[in-house]
């Protein structure tokens, strides 16, 4: 039950990250011809900030997985 709810928080995080990396992504280009996403409340560096957070979760799950195995 553990492996399947950490497998899924897992997935969920990446997926957010992902979208919020190509979220960023867009706001900075469109940005350099003065546009912006006015429906996004954060600056494109917060967005990757945002997203680094939610990426260094998923490798401390998949870390302590990989120790879990090891012990087995």
């Amino acid at each position: 039950m553990l492996d399947k709810l950490t497998s899924l928080f897992q997935r969920l995080f990446f997926v957010v990250a992902a979208i919020l990396v190509v979220l960023a992504g867009l706001d900075w280009v469109i940005g350099l011809f003065g546009w912006t996403f006015s429906w996004l409340p954060y600056q494109p560096g917060r967005l990757f900030e945002f997203a680094a957070i939610l990426i260094i979760f998923v490798i401390a799950i998949l870390l302590r997985q990989i120790r879990d195995s090891l012990r087995k």
